[in-house]
This record gives C-alpha cells, structure tokens and sequence, in this order.
C-alpha cells in the first residue's frame, strides 16, 4: 500500500522560490494569449472603447487574416527563406557549435581556455543594430575593409548591398559568429559534467584522443544534441528579424534572399497598419512549430527513448 507524502517544510520552501517565476509566466505568457483572438478580427479603433472593448466589437474575420501570407506574390519567397535558412542554421551551427566545444574542451591552458570561450560568447550580448554596423564597415563600397581591398588589390569594387548572390553565404556567417558562443557554452558545461574516469580508463587502454572523442564525449553529448535539436525545430517556421532586417539594411535589391515571415510581417504592419495580420502570422508560426516539436520528438523517441524531450 502507498503511503501519501505529506506537504514538509522542504515542499513549502521550494514551492515558495517558484512562486516568482509562476507569476511571471502566467502574467507574460498565459494571460497575453487572450490577444489571439485578434488574429480573427478585423480589428478597428472604436472610439470610447478602449483596446478591450474595440477587440470585442470588431468584426469577426474568420481566417482571412491568415490568407494574406499566401495570397501574396511573395509567400514562396519567404516560406522558402524562411525555412532553408533555418536548416542551414540548425545543421550547420550544430556541427560547428560541437565541433568548437570539443576543441576547446581539448585546450591544456586553463586561461587560454576561458579566454577563447569569453572571445565567442561575446558576440551573443551585441544587438543586431551594432552587429549591422560591424558588416556595413566591412561592405560598405566606399569606406568598406573589403572593398577597399579589393581595389588596392586591382581588382573591381562590389556592391555587396546590391548583389543578392552574396548574400546567404554573408547572413550564414554572421549568424554563426554571433551564436556559436552560447551554444557552445552549453556544450563545455556538458563535457565538464562527463565523469574523468572514464577517459583514465580509456587513456589506460590506449584510446586516443578521437578515439575519446568518438566513443566517449559524443555518446555523452547526444541526449543534449537531441534536445537542443528538438528545440530548434520548434523555430524553423520563425526568423531572427535582426539578421535578416537590420544587417541587409533593409535593401531592396536583396528581397529575394533575405525576405522571411517575420520580415514580410513586419512590412506589413508597418505599410497597412493591420495588426490582424501580424497576429495571424505569429499563431500560424506558433502552431506550426509545435507540430514540428511533435514530430521531431516522436522521432527522436522511436530511435531511443531516453533522448527524447518529454
């Protein structure tokens, strides 16, 4: 027979230091998804009514906010950048994030360890502003690094904001230098958590170090790998609007490549000044990106139970 755990002190103080946090997700979390429901409005002003009460009275919609991503001459453009950049992001920044772990991991001097570690974390904490403004003094075609060297090299100037072909291999970059280091940050934790018996032993065997590598350290970092993969997924539907707004300056010569939802969205809004539309689109990513969770953790679960997210 079970015996029914009684509510201890030890329960209470716990609960007491989650409070905070419970308050805050049902605050900005929960209680903001009533706004929903503006996604099948046609939402209006009504004066003398407040935000609340012109939401209520609006006219309802139905889906026709959510036609507009597809009925627009655009909608291949950004569902398709949208979706391959991520790929890319997914794939790539994994490989490189792990790749970047395991060999600083490998570092003998502790202080040129942290130092290579804080250098590529850096990079996390600069907003897209600043970091558009580290590419434009790179491209720029009149004060520009590079094009400057090209053309003491003999070679022609480029205009980088007007050429789209460039761009993707340029949005790729910098998308892995300003994330690599947080990534990389939970990579170190996990390796540093891996029990140093077993590499003595492996070491004891004569293994060497790709040996360890291989047949240690990447078994131990694949439940992580997995989750963070799972994760990832859930966002393959959403776009970081700095990379693909603010460092490309918004030129219009590089709609084709860097054109993504939130971007299209975000001209929208400002253009018609429907927030309908903008609404529609973030439950439309919302939902899609759950069902993309669902599928890549029924994946990862029929493959190995244990690496699973839930």
């Amino acid at each position: 027979m079970r015996v029914k755990r009684r509510f201890n002190k030890d329960d209470f103080e716990l609960t007491f230091l989650a409070v905070p946090t419970a308050i805050w997700f049902l605050a900005f979390c929960y209680v903001p998804m009533f706004g929903i429901i503006i996604a099948f409005k046609h939402y209006r002003p009504i004066p003398g009514n407040g935000f609340i009460g012109s939401l209520l009275k609006s006219k309802f919609a139905g889906i026709d906010n959510f036609k507009f991503l597809f009925m627009t001459p655009d909608a291949w453009i950004m569902f398709r950048n949208t979706i391959l950049y991520n790929v890319v992001f997914i794939l790539l920044g994994t490989f490189v994030t792990v790749a970047l772990a395991l060999m600083i991991s490998q570092l003998r001097s502790k202080m040129m360890r942290k130092w290579t570690q804080t250098s590529m974390f850096l990079p996390h904490f600069l907003s897209w502003v600043v970091v558009s403004y580290f590419v434009f003094a790179f491209l720029s075609s009149e004060n520009g690094l590079i094009s400057n060297m090209l053309e003491h090299s003999g070679g022609d100037s480029i205009q980088w904001y007007m050429t789209p072909k460039y761009w993707p291999y340029i949005l790729v970059i910098v998308y892995l230098w300003k994330s690599i280091g947080y990534g990389m940050v939970v990579y170190l934790a996990s390796i540093a958590g891996i029990d140093e018996s077993l590499y003595e032993a492996a070491i004891i065997d004569g293994a060497t170090k790709w040996q360890q590598v291989k047949y240690i350290t990447l078994p131990m970092l694949q439940p992580i790998i997995l989750i963070l993969f799972i994760l990832s997924v859930g966002r393959i539907f959403s776009s970081d609007f700095g990379l693909f707004y603010q460092v490309p300056r918004n030129s219009g010569p590089l709609v084709d490549v860097t054109q993504t939802i939130d971007v299209y969205v975000y001209k929208a809004l400002t253009g018609l000044n429907n927030i309908g539309f903008a609404s529609a689109a973030g439950v439309l990513q919302s939902v899609l990106g759950l069902i993309f969770i669902l599928a890549a953790n029924w994946i990862v679960k029929r493959m190995n139970s244990e690496n699973s997210l839930f």
